[in-house]
């Protein structure tokens, strides 16, 4: 682990931190005795902390978000030039780094064809749900208000994006709940809900059978992650996508990916969905579209959705909705230039090559460690599961879990973990390294891995 002088004032930074900001995810009683961690510096994968400490940040800027990797001065140039010029106005308005990138974007998503700028994820997720509400009452006489989500997938931490979420430790406490949302079962084949040859069909099957539980009229959307992100890692199996769809196309169900992790790469396509065939009629996005160096969020639908909207006649037919920074132009001029790196470094080409090296890394690494139960994944998007038990499956306890994270970290490599979302299975070590990842970074990663786990379960 290198070491990069820092200025000598940092150590005020450091304690203004302390007395003043309040982190997200991180409970503060820690902090009494011990130094908030301070990112002051980035290049490709690499970070610098406070300390000038260095570390490989496998985890995309600690939510899978930093894609095309830190200290692009082509993005910072072409998000400042755009501020000059115009740095924002209202959305009711168009301006002209919004129009192009939505352009540029639709020409990757055949079959959308419409972009509803904001500047989060959850706040991507809400908008298809009121646009949902909106046409059940418009369209449907008030029938098809009804949104499914699925155990274990997460859509957000607004009211309406938790009520959405599968996910019980992330939404306790923050209730009552607005009603409508139901959760339908996980689709994870190693933690298996039915003794069945066809996994993948039996476990879409059951949102049919919620689906006839609730009412088919009674149901508007069906709100998927393409891969279960936060809660595992999850890849659905073979035949699952396939039947999903049959079953909207049943019920006259719509259906809403949600790609704010997936989106922009991470799974080696420009979208998750687009690894399994699927036609979405919603698909939202934030973190990787900009890659972090400006918010923006995504909302994209079709045409045949964005028509039920238009009616002269009616003064509430409009999506009445509006996201303030929306209107900021920094994130689409970001989001353009993301786009292109991504295209002119051929970055996807690089996320399946370099995901292949990791998956075989992390099979390498189950088969030496027994508390490896599973790897899974797709791309630069990987997650391994540990157990304290293979032939039963028990999960490891959280805190172990956690200690993993710890070593790996004092080997100069910061990976993820599934965290305080499932009760009894916040076990599973998430991989997301920006696409930009090196032969020699992915087998750092896991040689940093390797290191943790035996320290940590000899």
């Amino acid at each position: 682990m290198t070491l990069v002088p820092q200025p000598n004032d940092l150590r005020p930074v450091i304690e203004a931190d302390r007395a003043h900001v309040w982190h997200h995810l991180l409970q503060h009683k820690a902090l009494e005795t011990s130094d908030p961690r301070i990112i002051v510096e980035g290049k490709g994968l690499r970070v610098w902390d406070a300390t000038g400490r260095e570390f490989i940040d496998a985890v995309s800027g600690g939510v899978w978000t930093v894609n095309v990797g830190y200290g692009r001065a082509s993005i910072a140039d072409a998000v400042r030039d755009q501020l000059l010029r115009m740095n924002y106005f209202a959305q009711a308005a168009g301006s002209v780094p919004a129009a192009r990138f939505a352009e540029a974007l639709l020409g990757k998503m055949p079959g959308l064809s419409r972009v509803y700028f904001g500047n989060s994820g959850s706040e991507a997720n809400e908008k298809v749900f009121k646009m949902v509400r909106q046409i059940a009452q418009r369209h449907h006489g008030g029938r098809k208000w009804k949104i499914l989500y699925r155990e274990r997938d997460y859509h957000g931490t607004t009211i309406g994006a938790l009520a959405s979420s599968g996910q019980p430790e992330r939404a306790a406490m923050y209730g009552p709940y607005p009603d409508g949302f139901v959760m339908v079962p996980h689709c994870l084949e190693y933690r298996k809900q039915w003794d069945v040859e066809n996994y993948g069909e039996r476990a879409a099957d059951a949102i049919e059978e919620v689906i006839l539980r609730e009412g088919p009229d009674s149901i508007g959307l069906l709100c998927l992650e393409p891969i279960t992100a936060g809660g595992g890692v999850i890849v659905p199996p073979d035949g699952y996508w396939e039947r999903v769809q049959e079953i909207c196309r049943k019920y006259d169900i719509l259906l809403h990916i949600d790609e704010v992790v997936c989106g922009l790469g991470r799974t080696g396509t420009w979208f998750g969905y687009q690894n399994f065939g699927i036609r979405p009629d919603f698909v939202t996005m934030a973190k990787g579209v900009a890659s972090g160096y400006a918010a923006i969020s995504c909302t994209v639908t079709t045409e045949a959705i964005f028509d039920l909207f238009k009616d002269a006649s009616d003064p509430m037919a409009h999506f009445r909705d509006i996201s303030t920074f929306g209107g900021c132009t920094a994130g689409p001029a970001a989001a353009i230039e993301n786009m292109r790196i991504i295209e002119a470094e051929d970055l996807l080409g690089n996320c399946r090559v370099m995901g292949e090296r990791l998956t075989a890394n992390l099979a390498a690494l189950k088969a030496k460690h027994a508390v490896i139960g599973d790897v899974r994944g797709k791309g630069l998007f990987q997650g391994a599961e540990l157990v304290a038990d293979r032939a039963t499956k028990e999960p490891v306890d959280e805190k172990r879990a956690q200690r993993v994270v710890a070593e790996a970290s004092a080997r100069g490599v910061i990976i993820g973990m599934s965290n305080r979302s499932i009760p009894g299975f916040n076990n599973v070590i998430c991989l997301a390294p920006a696409l930009v990842a090196t032969a020699d970074e992915i087998d750092r990663i896991t040689d940093a891995i390797d290191g943790a786990l035996t320290a940590v379960f000899g």
